[in-house]
């Protein structure tokens, strides 16, 4: 069984790789910025991380997200509209939590198809 880690710290990997599926968690990397930038700042991230393991937005499987202010949610869905190209939805969830730092304003939970080779 093959399973690839990438940049691995004590307590996390940022992506894990397993049978062509990658999965990570993504953070805005600047918790204080408004919501808009925050969730602008974090869809560019993981498309970042995506194009590190040959991957892209199109490949994504499922995401969760996590907003601690429901009335975020429209803003959200505006940026990831937007973001997310037609035809390439994965399967999606919307939770209400509070999340780790007070700053953050989002946090996503990802499944993306991976090239294999």
């Amino acid at each position: 069984m093959t399973i690839e880690r990438h940049g691995v710290t004590r307590r996390w990997s940022d992506m894990v790789i397993h049978r062509g599926v990658g999965y990570f968690v993504e953070v805005p990397d600047s918790p204080e910025l408004p919501p808009r930038e925050q969730f602008r700042q974090v869809l560019a991230q993981v498309e970042e991380r995506l194009a590190m393991v040959g991957s892209r937005r199109e490949n994504l499987l499922q995401v969760t997200i996590y907003l601690p202010d429901p009335s975020d949610l429209a803003i959200f869905n505006q940026e990831w509209e937007s973001w997310i190209p037609e035809g390439h939805a994965p399967s999606r969830a919307c939770i209400h939590s509070q999340l780790a730092a007070p700053g953050y304003r989002v946090e996503l939970v990802l499944t993306a198809a991976v090239d294999e080779s």
